[in-house]
């Protein structure tokens, strides 16, 4: 799927992957609640990785905008 479906997902709060990722990439989700110190964040993403610590933020590049491999992960 495009991204502009994979994002309509990830605010449905799923969990998106691209299939050609092969690097140990698990899923990406959004996360809307954060706080910090008390304050609200902004939305933002994170990746889950076989990689240790397993999340790191996610900032989609412009192939990753532009790619129509998106999927859910169940």
């Amino acid at each position: 799927m495009p991204f502009t479906k994979a994002l309509e997902q990830l605010q449905q709060g799923k969990k998106v992957v691209r299939q050609s990722w092969t690097s140990g990439e698990q899923y990406i989700i959004e996360i809307t609640d954060a706080q910090y110190q008390g304050e609200a964040v902004n939305p933002y993403f994170l990746i889950k990785t076989d990689e240790t610590p397993a999340f790191s933020v996610f900032q989609p590049t412009s192939c990753d905008i532009l790619a129509d491999d998106w999927q859910l992960v169940s």
